[in-house]
């Protein structure tokens, strides 16, 4: 497949910016690379860099001549992207670049992701840092790390990086939309000592795979219903348990993206390979119903496997892993009592890998009500711990409390009006926005987020709508001549 020259679109100030993302590799905690590309180019405009512990940057840019009295105002977005890719696609996250192209106005990576989340709104705020045209009043852009693996870099954020008033963030997806709001969320992490035994003699090996799902993030897609490849295969293989020796269950590649594929190492006594079958046909039969009109690529596919390993799982140790992942509570468990179609709290079985190396699995739960996100992580540590399966929670992200009388936001509505004409949508998000933490450390701060229209995040197949990406730079520097 040809790559797009994505540098040839328009506004060329912000593709350019984002031609160089995709060049440069960003998975999670290993953002050094673009970082240190950064502050150099930073450095050769002769703006003023700063970088704490943890590796955030900032990067300041004075008032052009006779605005340096407006509100400061912070352009924010993370450094790393979500890092997937369709299966039997050769690509190396840490050195390939990303391979898009242009189909019906929309900028693609076919198979893999793209990382306009967030790269768009890192190259909008790059592309600020650039214009020599722009009128506006003191600009910072914060550019963050680990968001994506679970926002250590908001959280380690420093104390002594920021001086603005106002807050941009740039990491939703929907044009037309000003968020206020969003989700906290909570990570279960769980771990077993599994035990493994020698495999028996003479059985038949095959592999399951599910596959052909569409994923998607597991926020903002949860209320789409779309099939979790992990919960099909778990409970497959919790309901052959008493006929099966699993050797391996692998599935999913982030906690905070709907898993689309998954697969299981099985042994199975010669005799019952018929039966394997039909309960696979009978089990993609019930899923296709469930699924019908929402995830409708499913497949579930038994191919002989030629190597057979030489250990599998104690029957002991299979039976409480898939129990408890068979059962475990997946998807919405509440939806808002005040916000109209909006998801309160919900959970994603994002990675599994029960090997003889390590058993291990993680969970993230979001919820709009931080104290809603730490009471269903208890209560799946419980279910876990019912099964002997021990759970531990990382430290609970909280959400973004919203405030509609803000003058950041009355600002970008005004910016709205004078560029479009038109009266955008306030909206909260379910998905983990950098703003709620960012306000732990800078509480003052009056904070919006608006970005472009973006399908499939975190899922190979990622698109933007160029034309929305135009749109966000004409909001963005209208909104920062209006800044008073």
């Amino acid at each position: 497949m040809t790559s797009f020259d994505i540098s040839s679109l328009q506004p060329s100030i912000v593709w350019n910016q984002f031609a160089m993302l995709c060049r440069i590799p960003r998975p999670s905690k290993q953002e050094h690379v673009l970082r240190d590309h950064i502050l150099a180019w930073a450095q050769q405009l002769e703006l003023e860099t700063q970088v704490d512990a943890i590796g955030n940057v900032v990067i300041r840019k004075p008032a052009t001549t006779g605005r340096e009295d407006r509100p400061g105002v912070i352009l924010q977005g993370h450094l790393d992207m979500v890092t997937q890719a369709n299966r039997n696609t050769i690509h190396d996250f840490n050195r390939d670049p990303i391979q898009a192209v242009l189909e019906d106005g929309w900028l693609i990576a076919k198979n893999t992701t793209l990382g306009a989340d967030n790269g768009i709104g890192v190259a909008l705020a790059l592309a600020v840092l650039e214009s020599q045209t722009l009128e506006h009043g003191p600009i910072e852009v914060l550019l963050t790390v680990d968001e994506e693996a679970g926002m250590s870099g908001a959280r380690e954020l420093a104390s002594n990086m920021l001086q603005g008033q106002w807050l941009f963030n740039m990491d939703t997806e929907e044009w037309g939309e000003l968020y206020l709001g969003c989700a906290g969320s909570q990570d279960v992490e769980l771990s077993k000592q599994t035990a493994y035994i020698t495999a028996p003699s003479h059985a038949s090996w095959f592999e399951i795979q599910v596959h052909g799902l569409k994923g998607g993030h597991s926020g903002v897609d949860i209320h789409l219903g779309r099939g979790n490849a992990n919960v099909i295969l778990a409970q497959l293989l919790h309901y052959l348990t008493d006929d099966i020796y699993v050797a391996e269950f692998i599935g999913g590649t982030a906690r905070n993206a709907i898993p689309r594929e998954a697969h299981a190492i099985i042994a199975i006594d010669p005799q019952h390979v018929d039966a394997l079958e039909q309960q696979i046909e009978q089990h993609l039969r019930h899923w296709h119903h469930d699924l019908q009109q929402i995830d409708d690529g499913l497949k579930i596919e038994l191919t002989p496997v030629t190597t057979a390993p030489q250990h599998v799982m104690s029957q002991m140790d299979q039976h409480a892993w898939l129990s408890a992942l068979a059962t475990c509570p997946y998807g919405i468990d509440r939806m808002s009592d005040v916000l109209d179609d909006v998801v309160e709290t919900s959970n994603n079985i994002g990675m599994i890998a029960l090997t003889q190396a390590s058993a291990t699995a993680k969970i993230m739960v979001r919820s709009m009500v931080n104290a809603e996100a730490a009471k269903l992580a208890q209560h799946i540590v419980q279910h876990f711990q019912q099964h002997h399966i021990d759970a531990e929670l990382t430290p609970l992200v909280s959400g973004w409390t919203p405030n509609p009388q803000s003058a950041a936001l009355q600002c970008l509505q005004r910016a709205y009006q004078t560029a479009f004409h038109i009266e955008p949508q306030l909206k909260v998000i379910h998905a983990g926005l950098e703003c709620g933490i960012i306000a732990e450390h800078y509480p003052h701060l009056e904070m919006v987020s608006f970005g472009p229209d973006i399908q499939g995040a975190h899922a190979p197949g990622e698109r933007v709508r160029v034309e929305s990406v135009a749109h966000c730079w004409q909001l963005l520097t209208a909104a920062l001549l209006l800044v008073e």
